[in-house]
């Protein structure tokens, strides 16, 4: 019993490691810079007051050292760098599905702990929010290499109580516990009742991105007969013939009609979204968004 549970935390461990030297490789070869380009500070805040020199705005005049000085001084500003980034993590039932060499969780775990040691090498903080149809784990905002870690291991192990999805509640506690403007990346497959009211009042608040994490089974369906689906979440069974091929059109539709739903929910909150195969790496899909946020900032 003891080795098995050696053995199990041993694994654990490994799959913990394996995924900070991806994210670390990722993060120093490829996303160096990138990062800190797009997420600048999100206020200023105050550095010294100097002589007032010709050209000045008259508005940053420091009356209270122009009145000791008996001369005109001002006050300089300086970005605010330090930034926090919160993670918010689907954990529902869904995650636990993959056709191909991973799960959809097993994806999100190792974006997220991409993103977490980014946000560490340019000195800002990391916390997490875990949920499914309720929130399930909040880890508060810190640095380091441990905690980070931790974050990994929770989003990859954690056993969560619920199995459906609730966005909505998720951004609702995202805005309860943070009342400093943030950095907030929500990655899920939003198999979810409607959130967009949530959607809205939460990007008005913070820098959200969504993070749509999808596998290429469910997109479309692969002509092997007949066979059983079952819903992670409610545990529904149906029974599909995927040789018919107009029921493989209506569902490949279906599927299409919601990756566009989704698409015009998040630019009308004016949401940025990254799409994610299970299958695929993740990272070119990132540097892409960065590229275009950057692009985006320069130009407006």
């Amino acid at each position: 019993m003891n080795d098995e549970r050696e053995s199990g935390a041993s694994d654990i461990l490994k799959k913990i490691r394996q995924i900070e030297i991806s994210a670390r490789k990722a993060v120093t070869s490829i996303l160096s810079g990138e990062y800190h380009s797009i997420f600048k500070g999100m206020g200023m805040e105050f550095a010294e007051s100097r002589p007032y020199q010709p050209g000045d705005d008259i508005r940053t005049m420091d009356w209270n050292v122009t009145a000791r000085a008996g001369s005109p001084f001002v006050k300089t500003f300086r970005e605010e760098r330090e930034l926090t980034l919160m993670l918010i993590a689907d954990l529902s039932a869904s995650g636990h599905f993959g056709s191909k060499s991973k799960f959809k969780a097993e994806t999100a775990a190792e974006l997220c702990a991409t993103l977490a040691f980014s946000a560490l090498r340019n000195s800002d903080k990391v916390g997490l929010i875990a949920f499914t149809n309720e929130v399930e784990l909040y880890v508060a905002p810190r640095k380091g290499r441990s905690h980070a870690l931790r974050m990994i291991r929770d989003i990859l192990f954690f056993k969560p109580k619920g199995k459906g999805t609730d966005i909505a509640g998720a951004l609702k506690y995202l805005n309860r516990v943070t009342c400093k403007r943030t950095i907030a990346f929500i990655v899920s497959d939003f198999a979810a009742p409607d959130f967009s009211r949530e959607l809205k009042a939460t990007s008005r608040k913070h820098d959200l991105v969504a993070v749509r994490v999808t596998d290429p089974r469910e997109e479309k369906l692969e002509d092997v007969g007949l066979i059983a689906l079952e819903d992670a979440e409610t545990g529904e069974t149906v029974i599909l013939d995927t040789s018919d091929a107009v029921l493989s059109e209506k569902y490949e539709k279906s599927r299409r009609d919601e990756a566009g739903r989704l698409a015009k929910m998040f630019a009308a909150a004016k949401v940025d979204q990254i799409s994610v195969g299970a299958d695929k790496d993740f990272i070119g899909p990132l540097v892409k968004f960065f590229k275009a946020r950057e692009r985006k900032r320069r130009f407006g």
